[in-house]
């Protein structure tokens, strides 16, 4: 069996080929860094490429899913380039999840919040902690979502509760999450693991050609992903440039 190394995420595959993809900062509840997005990125691909895994799991170390961006190490981009290169990396997660291939099951624990909750909704299988919550808070600190979830969340809630999710960035427990179809399963904390490493077993099992199949055409059905992409880019691309940011950011 064949476990790749990353210095912020654990990727470990057993042997009824789940390959579980874990975010590693419990320090800082998972929050986001440009070595996080990086390894992510590479973590899934990586995933995805590999012929002994039949499914992921991805999950957060410690009391959360992911927190967010990091705002110690929040660092405000001086040029467009230096913006592109930062979202484009965001967005290579978002690629390599809903994108790739292998059927991905969230196991979300604790709190997903911004690009935490974009990852949880990239995920095809969403099994929430009952204790976990989320929210966006990109909007009151003047940046934009990345993730595609302009698209995958009005696809789910509908655009009337999208809008409410997107702007207003109120916070929703598991519960309320999947009232409105966020969260696939609501489990007891203690069940969380056990719950999704036997969904993704069962999702491992299926033949590879027409469960990747499904995938990749339930993706392609659903539309506007990569135009989502594109234009979220450059939404974030021009607030992320605007020096009002930082500010909110630093005082979030």
């Amino acid at each position: 069996m064949t476990d790749f190394t990353y210095s912020t995420v654990l990727s470990t595959l057993t042997g009824d080929g789940v390959r579980t993809v874990s975010l590693n900062r419990p320090g800082s509840l998972n929050a986001m860094n440009r070595r996080l997005i990086d390894d992510l990125a590479r973590a899934v691909d990586d995933a995805n490429a590999c012929p002994d895994t039949g499914a992921i799991i991805l999950t957060g170390e410690g009391r959360a899913f992911c927190a967010g961006d990091d705002r110690r190490e929040h660092v405000h981009p001086e040029t467009e380039a230096e913006a592109r290169d930062h979202v484009d990396a965001i967005q290579a997660v978002t690629r390599a999840l809903v994108l790739g291939e292998k059927p991905v099951v969230g196991a979300i624990n604790g709190w997903a919040v911004g690009g935490g909750f974009e990852w949880a909704l990239n995920c095809d299988f969403p099994i929430w902690a009952e204790s976990a919550r989320a929210f966006f808070p990109e909007v009151s600190l003047n940046v934009f979502v990345t993730g595609a979830v302009t698209t995958i969340l009005p696809a789910i809630v509908g655009p009337i509760k999208a809008r409410e999710m997107l702007y207003l960035g109120e916070r929703y427990s598991a519960a309320e999450l999947k009232a409105c179809g966020v969260a696939w399963k609501v489990v007891p904390d203690a069940d969380l693991m056990a719950e999704a490493q036997a969904t993704a077993a069962r999702l491992a099992a299926l033949p590879p050609l027409s469960a990747r199949a499904m995938k990749r055409v339930l993706t392609q059905a659903a539309g506007h992903i990569d135009r989502a992409l594109d234009l979220e880019t450059e939404a974030t691309i021009a607030c992320f440039l605007d020096p009002e940011t930082t500010r909110r950011i630093t005082a979030f």
